[in-house]
């Protein structure tokens, strides 16, 4: 018996050895040093179908132009939808493997690297991603003048440089120009955004600004800022939103499951270096996404976002700075009901523009009714159909209705598609906004990990107001993480802000929004003495955890340092804050219930 089991596993080892292949792109005359977008896409044609194959890189510098490149119209969530140049459309693979062997996948222009589409099992890994040129327009302070306010700014914008044009600043890139639009300054010392970053935010006041352009390199900028920025200090412009600078993300995973990104290097992005939707399980091992030596910025947005997956979303051993937006945001999606119809069927709208195009839900999905007003759910039914109406619109038919359809405006959310994430062990810092944007009815661990952010450290919100981004946390774990100088930009960040966004017209409902929230053994390096606010949670546990006062920015805040609002089942507890020489206190507001806070040092009750 044990013979014919060992002559099974040999046939075994061998169909599968005989299964895999490696296709090494020297023998197809792909080489380093020049275009070989075209040659590319020829080798992957060829691939359709095939399972099991690793496409590998020999180590070297592999250019790549947008003229050659595959094209598709799509729908890129949390991003600009057009016609998108693409050179890997990894489309329909199935256990396919990119290996880079330690290259540089070099791109030129509007041009988005790489496309995963209804696969399943695809592994990218070793390779480095760059553009020749960064999406964003950089300006280093070298003279300033405060008494006219005043400024004159080296342009960090390589050999395409820029040209001043009716009092107008416009930086060139490969085939287009970008005003200054969206922007940012940071300090060149520290590598963060500048403290008080609002007051040097660069806008033209019309009648008395002022663009001098001086040299091929230099340029005088005259009451542009609120405050002359400081000697050193560096601009990121990054053109105007939507519709300007979200065009051409990193790597796309949408509709596919089981992907895995190990040891891949994002340096520039026009959009996220990782944007992923409506996929079923995602690791990333060793994702470092920062800026090139001669750079200040790495990319565009996010560094990695996640909307409307499911399974578990695994994080690990990732370095994510210098971007100009959040570390990581893992989310779903509220739709507006436009219009009950009839015979269980509505008429729905994708509510934020950069979210026109997603897969909402698809026949089997579970979707919960919820009322615009509260943001929360009264009836949980199962979708029979979707029909499409155009990239906005769509008609939802569903199982079961309520008997009385609620007046008032309402909001579809999909709860089957609610991952599970595992963040640990990864280093999140330098970046505008904040380290973490976590909503979802899945399994939250967030473990062992250090963060440094401009505005919240850890965002757990729930908008259906603005980005429109669900929902709700039922299980979530925060320990043994780092958090230091948290809210740099302007001294009133929360290491952890827990609250569903709300209009003016929107207001708590009857249930609690957020449950089962547990901060425990965290040390917090604070200048602010901030540590958490929370509103409408259900079930909060801040235990064992150390703030330390840090002097980096300046000390002090008129903010408490804990803040409760519409919350029940809360312990605060053995929590010590330390080195602070002004009042620390908890704030409660008299809508709170069972909260038991007991055994903490250096704060008042």
């Amino acid at each position: 018996m044990k013979k014919i089991q060992t002559i099974c596993l040999f046939f075994v080892l061998l169909f599968l050895q005989t299964k895999a292949q490696v296709i090494n792109v020297a023998d197809y005359g792909i080489q380093p040093g020049k275009d070989v977008t075209l040659e590319v896409n020829k080798l992957l044609q060829t691939l359709k179908g095939k399972t099991g194959v690793t496409l590998f890189f020999p180590k070297g510098t592999y250019e790549f132009y947008p003229e050659n490149a595959y094209e598709q119209y799509r729908a890129v969530t949390n991003h600009d939808n057009s016609l998108k140049p693409i050179a890997f459309p990894l489309f329909g693979f199935s256990d396919f493997t990119l290996d880079g062997n330690g290259s540089t996948f070099l791109f030129h222009g509007k041009i988005c690297p790489i496309v995963v589409d209804n696969a399943t099992n695809t592994t990218l890994k070793d390779f480095t991603i760059d553009w020749e040129h960064s999406f964003v327009n950089e300006l280093k302070v070298i003279a300033n003048n405060p008494k006219e306010n005043s400024f004159v700014a080296l342009v960090n914008n390589g050999k395409f440089g820029f040209e001043v044009k009716d009092n107008q600043i416009l930086f060139n890139h490969y085939n287009w120009q970008d005003p200054i639009g969206q922007n940012i300054a940071f300090d060149a010392t520290t590598h963060a955004a500048i403290w008080d970053t609002r007051s040097y935010y660069l806008k033209e006041k019309f009648g008395k600004s002022k663009v001098q352009k001086l040299n091929e390199k230099t340029v005088k900028f005259s009451h542009y800022t609120k405050k002359t920025p400081p000697i050193g200090t560096v601009f990121a412009t990054y053109g105007p939103s939507p519709g300007g600078n979200r065009f051409a993300q990193a790597i796309h995973l949408a509709y596919s499951k089981n992907n895995t990104i190990h040891n891949v290097k994002v340096l520039a992005a026009g959009g996220m270096a990782l944007i992923a939707e409506r996929c079923e399980n995602v690791t990333l091992n060793k994702f470092v996404v920062t800026s090139r030596e001669d750079r200040f910025f790495s990319t565009r947005a996010d560094a990695t976002h996640f909307l409307g997956c499911k399974g578990l979303i695994k994080v690990e051993n990732c370095l994510l700075q210098h971007m100009l937006d959040d570390g990581i945001n893992v989310h779903g999606a509220y739709v507006k009901v436009e219009k009950y119809i009839d015979h269980k069927t509505f008429l729905c709208e994708i509510s934020h523009v950069q979210q026109r195009g997603i897969t909402f839900a698809e026949a089997g999905d579970k979707v919960a009714l919820l009322s615009r007003e509260t943001v929360l759910p009264f009836y949980e039914t199962t979708v029979t159909t979707v029909k499409k109406i155009n990239d906005t619109r769509f008609l939802l038919t569903v199982a079961e209705v309520p008997n009385t359809i609620p007046e008032g405006p309402l909001s579809f959310e999909n709860i089957t598609w609610n991952p599970d994430l595992y963040l640990a062990n990864n280093v999140i810092k330098e970046n505008r906004a904040r380290s973490a944007l976590i909503t979802t009815k899945g399994k939250v661990t967030v473990e062992n990990n250090y963060f440094s952010s401009q505005m919240h450290g850890i965002l757990i919100e729930g908008d259906n107001k603005a980005w429109y981004e669900s929902g709700a946390v039922m299980d979530v774990t925060i320990k043994n993480n780092v958090f230091e100088n948290i809210g740099y930009g302007s001294g009133d960040g929360y290491p952890l802000y827990i609250s569903p966004m709300f209009l003016p017209t929107q207001k708590l409902g009857a249930q609690k929004y957020h449950h089962n929230i547990t901060v425990k053994n965290n040390t917090f390096k604070s200048f602010n003495g901030l540590l958490i606010h929370a509103k409408s949670v259900k079930g909060l546990y801040v235990k064992n955890n150390t703030i330390e006062l840090q002097t980096t920015y300046p000390t002090g805040s008129t903010l408490p340092a804990v803040s409760l609002n519409y919350c029940e089942d809360v312990v605060l507890e053995k929590n010590r804050f330390n080195g602070f020489d002004w009042d620390l206190k908890i704030h409660q507001n008299d809508n709170n219930n069972n909260v038991k806070i007991k055994r903490n040092k250096g704060i008042k009750k």
